[in-house]
């Protein structure tokens, strides 16, 4: 949902790029607002205001053509709509969520269902520790698994990001940048080049799920050169596909060779 203020050039944008725009709903106030600073080294948002505004009193209508998706993304918003958007969807095979420390420290209890039901958490590593009330990483990854999600993937800034599952732990970096100007939206698009890739794929098995990573990881690795959606308005496949090879040259390395 967006507010009546929303500029129309953002829609018409996103038409011209084939989007399919049927779910969604502008109404009368404003749109959701986030407002807050980083540190030096981008590492670390810190939340200043969040505005909910057209967020406060939106019930969302899923339309019949999105009900039987095989691929769900709870983008970040209150849980109880993500809850209620669970419920317009029928058998999807994979259900990702996202939140934020908002809703850990406000709607704690909703937010705890919606991640018993979703397959993929995805969350920074200060929401983890903080969620799981818990300061090492892994026991907190530990924590949040038992409370129902078979994977956890943790963003972690400029370090990349690490996914947890029962038994394996994988962890890529972040593509070296020496120019970032925005790193906001940079999860958003993480997590969009994630379910774009696993949507692409059509294989959800641990292989899959970490290409999908190191995807997720090339996407935001553009969107923080602009502000907004700047970067994202030019980019191409090629691009794209460049990235991902030197992605692939950044962590491959051979076994040791035990000559004794």
């Amino acid at each position: 949902v967006v507010g009546n203020e929303f500029p129309e050039e953002h829609i018409k944008f996103l038409k011209e790029r084939k989007i399919d725009l049927k779910g969604l709903q502008k109404e009368e106030g404003k749109t959701f607002r986030w407002v807050g600073k980083y540190e030096h080294d981008f590492n670390n948002a810190y939340t200043l205001d969040t505005q909910l505004n057209v967020f406060s009193h939106f019930n969302p209508t899923i339309p019949d053509q999105y009900r039987r998706s095989e691929l769900v993304f709870l983008a970040n918003i209150d849980p109880e709509l993500q809850l209620r958007v669970l419920n317009q969807v029928q058998q999807p095979q994979i259900i990702a969520c996202d939140t934020m420390n908002f809703w850990i420290e406000n709607k704690l209890s909703a937010l705890k269902e919606t991640i018993k039901l979703a397959d993929i958490l995805i969350i920074n590593e200060g929401e983890v520790k903080e969620l799981a009330k818990e300061t090492n990483l892994i026991k907190a990854s530990r924590a949040i698994l038992s409370l129902g999600p078979k994977t956890l993937i943790i963003k972690q800034g400029s370090y990349g990001a690490m996914m947890v599952k029962e038994t394996s732990i994988f962890s890529a970096p972040a593509y070296p940048l020496e120019n970032i100007v925005d790193p906001t939206g940079a999860g958003d698009t993480f997590a969009g080049g994630f379910m774009g890739y696993l949507a692409n794929s059509g294989s959800f098995q641990e292989k899959e799920l970490r290409k999908a990573i190191i995807f997720g990881s090339v996407m935001a690795s553009f969107t923080v050169e602009k502000f907004s959606i700047d970067r994202l308005r030019s980019l191409t496949f090629p691009e794209i596909e460049n990235r991902y090879q030197v992605f692939k040259k950044l962590t491959y390395f051979d076994d040791i060779k035990n000559d004794q």
